[in-house]
C-alpha cells in the first residue's frame, strides 16, 4: 500500500553511502577500526566510560545482564509494556523475570512503587525500559536499589540523546543497552551498545562479544599476536565496521534528528491536547527525551476501540499506525509466571503509535491530528443523530 503519511522514513543519505563504500574499499569489513571508532563517538556523546559495539541491541541486553553476575535463582524485576527482547535477556541468564506495572497512561515507563513491591530476597536487579525514548523515574528507581543493594540495567533502546536530569539515559545504572535497529534514532541495520562505567562490566562484554577469545582477530590481522585462548565461553556478538560505519554518520545526525522530533512532537501535543477520548503519555518530557515514537492512548471516552481507529486512519487517510507494545507476560514461555498488571493490560489494548520520523513535515503532523480529529467528530454526530461523518459511515454502514 502506498501510504500517504508511513509510520517511519529511514534517515539516511549520500554520507552513509561513501561511509560504507570506504569500509569496503579499506578491505576490512568484519570489526576493526570503524568500530572502534564508533565506540569511542558513542562513549562520548552519553559520557559513559566505556561502550563496547554488538550486533544488536538484545546482545546488548543479555551482556549487561551476565556482566551483572545474574544467573539462576536470580530475580529480575522488569517492565512487560516492552519489546520481548528486554525480558528475554533475563531469561537467556537462567534468571526469573518478575514483572512490575507501568505508573499510568500519561507514563508508560515502570512505577517505581510496584516494583518496590515486587522485591524479595531473591531480586538482584531491576531492569528499566526508557518508553519510547521518555526518561523512567530514575531518582525513585535509583533510590529503591540503594536501599536493597540491588543493581540497575537500563533498556535505552529507544533513547540515545535522551536525558534525566542532564544524565544520559543508559549510563545512570550500573550498566545501559542501546539498539541501532533499522527504525531506531541511530540505526545501523542491526547493532547495539552496552555502556557503564564500570571497567569490569565492559571486559566481559568485550571478551563475550567474541567467543570469550584474549585477542581479536582484527588484532591478529594487523600482526600484534599469533596465539589467544579461549577465556569463557562467549558468543559471536560482534558488529561489524560497515555497520559501525553507518554509526559513525548517524552519530552526526543525531542532534538534528532530535531537534526536527521534538519540534514535531510538540506540535502533536498542541493540536491533540484536550481531545476528547485521547490521552497523550509524557506531555511534560518531549524536550528531554528522544521522541522516538508518538504514542497516544484511547482512553475511555473514545467511541472506537483501537483497531477500529487505525484501520479508519488507514482506509480513509492513508496513515499508518503501530502498537508498542503486546504485553510480554502474555506471550506464550511467560504465561505460567504471576502478573498483575492493571494498567499495563490496559494500555495494551489501547495504545496507537502515530507516525514520527525526520523527514515528516509539519503538514503532514496536522493532517495527522485532524484525520484522528475528524473520526471522533463522526462518531459524535452519528451518535446525536447528527447528519455527516463519512469516515464513520465506512467502517460502520
Amino acid at each position: 500500500m502506498e501510504w500517504k503519511v508511513p509510520l517511519f522514513d529511514l534517515h539516511f543519505g549520500a554520507e552513509e553511502k561513501r561511509a560504507v563504500i570506504e569500509v569496503l574499499d579499506s578491505k576490512w569489513i568484519s570489526s576493526g577500526s570503524k568500530t572502534a571508532e564508533f565506540e569511542r563517538r558513542f562513549a562520548a556523546l552519553t559520557g559513559a566510560q566505556y561502550a563496547v559495539a554488538v550486533s544488536n541491541g538484545t546482545a546488548a541486553l543479555h551482556l549487561a545482564v551476565l556482566g551483572l553476575d545474574i544467573g539462576p535463582g536470580d530475580e529480575v524485576i522488569v517492565p512487560s509494556l516492552t519489546f520481548a527482547a528486554t525480558v528475554n535477556s533475563i531469561y537467556y541468564a537462567g534468571a526469573r523475570p518478575v514483572f512490575a506495572d507501568i505508573t499510568s497512561i500519561e507514563d508508560l515507563t515502570i512505577s517505581p512503587q510496584d516494583v518496590a513491591r515486587k522485591i524479595t530476597d531473591r531480586t538482584k536487579a531491576i531492569m528499566v525500559m526508557h518508553y519510547g525514548g521518555f526518561a523512567c523515574a530514575m531518582d525513585e528507581i535509583m533510590e529503591i536499589a540503594r536501599q536493597h543493594n540491588l543493581s540497575v540495567i537500563e533498556d535505552a533502546a529507544h533513547a540515545p540523546g535522551a536525558t534525566f536530569k542532564g544524565q544520559h539515559l543508559g549510563t545512570i545504572g550500573d550498566v545501559g543497552a542501546f539498539s541501532f535497529f533499522s527504525n531506531k534514532n541511530i540505526t545501523t541495520a542491526e547493532g547495539g551498545m552496552v555502556v557503564t562505567n564500570n571497567k569490569k562490566i565492559a571486559d566481559q562484554a568485550r571478551l563475550l562479544r567474541s567467543h570469550g577469545m584474549t585477542v581479536s582477530s582484527y588484532d591478529r590481522a594487523q600482526g600484534h599476536a599469533n596465539r589467544y585462548d579461549i577465556f569463557q565461553v562467549g558468543f559471536n556478538y560482534r558488529l561489524d565496521d560497515i555497520r559501525a560505519a553507518l554509526g559513525v554518520v548517524q552519530l552526526d545526525r543525531l542532534g538534528e534528528d532530535l531537534r526536527r522530533r521534538r519540534s514535531l512532537a510538540a506540535i502533536y501535543h498542541q493540536i491533540l491536547a484536550d481531545l476528547d477520548g485521547i490521552t497523550i503519555p509524557f506531555d511534560d518530557k518531549i524536550d528531554i527525551s528522544s521522541n522516538y515514537i508518538l504514542p497516544v492512548v484511547l482512553n475511555n471516552r473514545c467511541p472506537f476501540n483501537r483497531d477500529e481507529f487505525r484501520e479508519l486512519l488507514e482506509a480513509g487517510y492513508g496513515i499508518q499506525t503501530s502498537i508498542h507494545y503486546p504485553a510480554v507476560h502474555k506471550f506464550t514461555p511467560y504465561r505460567a509466571l504471576a502478573a498483575d498488571l492493571p494498567v499495563t493490560e490496559y494500555v495494551v489494548e489501547h495504545e496507537m503509535t502515530l507516525p514520527l520520523y525526520y523527514s515528516m513535515t509539519e503538514e503532514q503532523v496536522v493532517y495527522v491530528c485532524q484525520a484522528i480529529k475528524d473520526i471522533i467528530a463522526a462518531a459524535s454526530m452519528k451518535h446525536t443523530g447528527t447528519e455527516g461523518g463519512a469516515l464513520f459511515e465506512l467502517k460502520h454502514a
